[in-house]
């Protein structure tokens, strides 16, 4: 097995997402962090993009996965997109993390991470 790991550092996206009236009523920036540990089978030496996970695969499933609608909470919205992260079978598993950076003041940002692997069958 060829294990790799690959990640994606602060996605940036405008989301709907939160139990506020006022979070419900406008949108707001999440950044998105994840990593996907693969295994794809990749050679070293072919250079060719089908025989590796592409990231693009991962950011396309964030931002379909935001763009669904409201979400109460970043807790089910991570656990939206992990789900989708392991529908590729080379996803053996992944660490998402939610971050809301404009609800304190007082911080950077708030929010979560979670760490989710594939149910073996």
């Amino acid at each position: 097995m060829t294990a790799r790991l690959i990640f994606i550092r602060d996605l940036e996206l405008i989301a709907s997402v939160g139990v506020y009236e006022h979070e419900k009523r406008y949108e707001q920036r999440v950044v998105v962090s994840l990593e996907l540990f693969v295994d794809d089978g990749y050679d070293g030496r072919s250079d060719r993009l089908e025989l590796v996970y592409d990231y693009d695969a991962a950011i396309a499933s964030v931002k379909e996965t935001i763009s669904e609608g409201h979400v109460n909470l970043i807790e089910t919205l991570a656990e939206r997109i992990a789900e989708r992260c392991l529908e590729d079978a080379r996803v053996e598993a992944t660490r998402v993390r939610i971050e809301k950076p404009d609800v304190l003041p007082a911080c950077r940002a708030i929010g979560i991470e979670i760490e989710r692997r594939r149910r073996r069958r």
